[in-house]
């Protein structure tokens, strides 16, 4: 206050003006708050509009489209064997050479067979005549040795996840022309295998000779 005082005495500027001109300031200072105020509110505004719009226009542009996947699936079925990789196996001979042979018959080895199914299945077997083709040098005839009581097959390994049919685990049930069922409800799937074997016992009333007749497997969805 003193100081206030010293100054004013020294200033030329009359003490009443000198308060009368800070007062004007200071009314002049609250006058361009109050007019700057809504205008720096209004920049601000502006700025944070450019901001958002600038933010926005940086965006990717997206659009989608669609479609149906329809799988149109059949139900199928095969059967081949594993060793030749086809529905025609190799030739399984039987060689009789001796009177042991023909007395008590001769095995083959084990032939796999492989199912590949969307389904369950079952498999049967036949044989594809009542009686066997003979061969002799380059001619071949119908002869006299029936199927039936003379070729006998077995399933020796299952690997289908069905049943063997009854009377395949050994040899006795024999083949026919007629078809039996040796696998029941075997599994869908991709390797669905397994092993046959079979036994001749030809006895002592036939001549030398190839005698030959074709097995069929067949593989039925349930």
């Amino acid at each position: 206050m003193v100081n206030l005082w010293c100054f004013l005495v020294k200033s030329s500027v009359p003490a009443h003006l000198y308060i009368v001109k800070r007062k004007h300031l200071k009314l002049k200072t609250i006058k361009m708050k109050k007019i700057l105020s809504p205008v720096l509110v209004m920049v601000f505004s502006i700025l944070a509009l450019i901001a958002v719009s600038i933010a926005a226009s940086a965006q990717n542009a997206s659009s989608t489209a669609q479609q149906q996947v329809e799988l149109a699936l059949s139900n199928t079925i095969d059967i081949t064997f594993t060793g030749s990789g086809s529905a025609t196996g190799t030739t399984v001979t039987l060689p009789f050479t001796s009177v042991t042979d023909y007395a008590n018959g001769v095995e083959s080895g084990a032939q796999q067979l492989k199912v590949r199914s969307n389904k369950n299945f079952n498999v049967t077997v036949a044989a594809s005549a009542t009686h066997f083709n003979v061969t002799n040098g380059s001619t071949t005839t119908v002869s006299t040795m029936p199927v039936v009581g003379v070729l006998d097959l077995m399933v020796s390994g299952n690997q289908t996840g069905g049943t063997i049919g009854t009377g395949y685990s050994s040899y006795g049930a024999g083949l026919s022309t007629s078809a039996a069922t040796i696998i029941t409800n075997g599994t869908n799937g991709n390797n669905q295998t397994f092993d046959v074997k079979y036994k001749a016992t030809p006895g002592f009333a036939y001549s030398a000779g190839n005698y030959t007749v074709d097995v069929v497997y067949t593989a039925t969805q349930l």
